[in-house]
């Protein structure tokens, strides 16, 4: 057998260097948010084509709305939502970076802390509002 030698290098030395903090979970989110927002994105587009396909392709959906997995689409929604809505506060956070703006690091992390629960608060809101939420 070959002579194996182990890297004694870990293989992601930053998560040991750095303490967690809301700034490093908000890029985390934000790159989470954005392959959810394609995931959600087909999701939505086959609702519309089950829509457009006419009354029969639309009443599959409809009774599987009614039982269980309508329970599980309406969950998949509410973070595809959340997804929406957190991306888009996050984002704008982004924008004020490019203009050379908002990089200390206490206004930083409390920045995120807002952006993180304003996300679920305007995302309840609109299940609310919409009448998801029963």
């Amino acid at each position: 057998m070959a002579n194996q030698s182990v890297d004694p290098r870990p293989l992601s030395p930053h998560l040991q260097v750095w303490r967690w903090h809301a700034t490093m979970a908000s890029s985390i989110f934000h790159r989470a948010s954005g392959s959810i927002n394609y995931i959600g994105a087909i999701l939505v587009t086959v609702w519309l084509v089950l829509l457009a396909a006419g009354p029969d392709a639309y009443a599959v959906f409809e009774t599987l709305m009614g039982g269980p997995v309508g329970l599980l689409v309406k969950l998949a929604l509410f973070g595809f939502t959340l997804s929406l809505v957190y991306h888009l506060f996050n984002g704008v956070r982004h924008l004020v970076w490019d203009l050379g703006k908002g990089f200390d690091p206490k206004g930083s992390n409390q920045r995120s802390m807002m952006i993180i629960i304003a996300a679920i608060v305007v995302t309840v809101a609109i299940w609310f509002l919409a009448g998801g939420i029963v």
